[in-house]
């Protein structure tokens, strides 16, 4: 009795043997190899990406237009960068809204899906409609997130919008009413799902007290993000107008970025709203996507280790250059938050972002490690040249602030990308709605099969172990 259980005590928790598992490993690996010159030899565009960078042409739209760069006589030329909402530049929306002081992400919602700016009276009604939709069907929260808890509360949030498929009496119809209004429905419960998501990771995973405030009908959504998070549900103006303005650089960005894509392409087959939104989290789980930005924060831990002197510029891009380098950092050989697939000089969202960032950082504790971070930026192009030998423009991307901006706020790492989700799902219910009313035809790229022709064998004549 003492050997067997000894032999469960050593039997990996996932149920295949270890030595197993390398063996079937191995013979992964001997036939699922695709030489990296065949991507060449059939002008294979990787990442759906044209030589120079540039995206292929996939589709059109009337919501987003993301700018980094002009073609002048077939080359690529550097421009500072805009992000353009429904035609409205939004350095414009931002603007707007510091200037007339209110809240912008519920504006920013509206126009997204209708494409146009709403007058007073129909922003009012509609801020009031989303914050009437906050609540969570009842026993939502003990029936899908306490039974099934999650330590990532991207995965959590994926698992709630697929179970309020069930909540819905009319689930499948893909009418635009129906759209709409479930659009409606899960912009406005997003933040209530992620919030609740992370209580329950914070008592179930990290064995701390959880608590679930009610919703106060007059709340911005940014404004009700920051009550029901904190303890004593206390927040600044300021602090509310800075996650708002979060928000609305998040909201959109173009429908060939990875997620908004990615929900196209599952509302191309005709598949319902939640199963379409519930994708899209999917992908920007990723840390190529909206998983960045912890990755910036974890990156800038590396940085606050390895470099003594915070304010010393050369010890500064001599560890940029190891993390290049893969000497430092996690061995990616990435900077992360620098860079863009589309943005070449700026990225208008960073500059927005970092701006507000300042103002707040330099209240609190983490100005030093703020300045760190501008330090970052303004090293990190030069030391890429030199390091990579390339001349590409690279410039800081949103990620590289707004992880600092949610510390800064409080706000757990985990909560990082699922803010982002929070802001987003405005952008895929808009970008769903077009595909499902102008796409009207499944998307089906082509994949170059190169497997080698083999001879089907017998069963009892095949002689390969595992």
């Amino acid at each position: 009795m003492q050997e067997t259980n000894s032999q469960h005590q050593a039997e990996p928790k996932h149920g295949i043997p270890e030595d197993a598992l390398k063996r079937l490993c191995d013979e992964f690996r001997k036939y699922n190899r695709i030489a990296p010159e065949l991507f060449d030899t059939y002008h294979v565009k990787r990442g759906l990406r044209n030589e120079d960078g540039t995206g292929v042409l996939a589709g059109l739209t009337l919501i987003c237009n993301v700018h980094g760069y002009i073609i002048d006589d077939n080359e690529k030329l550097p421009v500072e960068g805009d992000l353009i909402y429904r035609g409205i530049s939004i350095r414009d929306l931002v603007a707007g809204c510091e200037a007339e002081n209110r809240f912008g992400f519920e504006e920013v919602i509206w126009l997204l899906l209708f494409g146009r700016m709403p007058d007073a009276a129909t922003l009012n009604s509609f801020t009031k409609i989303l914050a009437g939709c906050r609540e969570l069907p009842t026993y939502f929260t003990e029936d899908v997130l306490m039974k099934a808890p999650s330590a990532n509360i991207m995965n959590q949030m994926g698992q709630a919008v697929l179970a309020l498929y069930a909540y819905d009496k009319n689930p499948d119809e893909n009418s635009i009413e129906n759209m709409l209004r479930q659009s409606i429905w899960l912009i406005a419960r997003m933040p209530t799902i992620m919030v609740n998501a992370y209580q329950v990771k914070r008592r179930h995973f990290d064995h701390e007290s959880l608590f679930f405030h009610p919703l106060e009908p007059g709340h911005s959504t940014a404004e009700s993000i920051l009550a029901t998070m904190r303890p004593d549900k206390q927040f600044t103006d300021q602090e509310a107008k800075l996650l708002d303005i979060c928000l609305m650089l998040h909201a959109e960005h173009g429908g060939g970025n990875n997620s908004s894509f990615a929900c196209r392409v599952l509302s191309s087959t005709g598949s319902d709203t939640y199963a379409a939104i519930s994708g899209a989290l999917g992908s920007l789980k990723g840390p190529r996507h909206g998983g960045a930005n912890a990755k910036v924060m974890q990156m800038m831990e590396f940085i606050k280790k390895g470099v003594k002197n915070w304010n010393d510029d050369d010890e500064i891009a001599s560890f940029l250059a190891k993390i290049l380098r893969k000497e430092a950092g996690d061995g990616a050989g990435l900077i992360y938050g620098m860079g863009h697939a589309v943005y070449t000089l700026s990225d208008p969202r960073a500059v927005i972002l970092k701006k507000y960032a300042r103002a707040l950082a330099d209240q609190t504790e983490h100005a030093e490690e703020f300045h760190l971070l501008e330090s970052v930026e303004r090293l990190s192009p030069a030391v890429f040249a030199q390091v990579k030998g390339s001349s590409k423009d690279i410039c800081a991307n949103v990620d590289l602030y707004s992880g600092t901006v949610y510390k800064v706020l409080g706000l757990p790492p985990e909560l990082y990308t699922p803010l982002f989700a929070v802001a987003r799902i405005a952008g895929w219910c808009a970008h769903r709605i077009e595909e499902m009313t102008t796409g009207n035809r499944i998307m089906r790229p082509a994949y170059k099969s190169v497997s080698n022709t083999q001879p089907y064998v017998p069963l009892a004549e095949r002689t390969f172990p595992l």
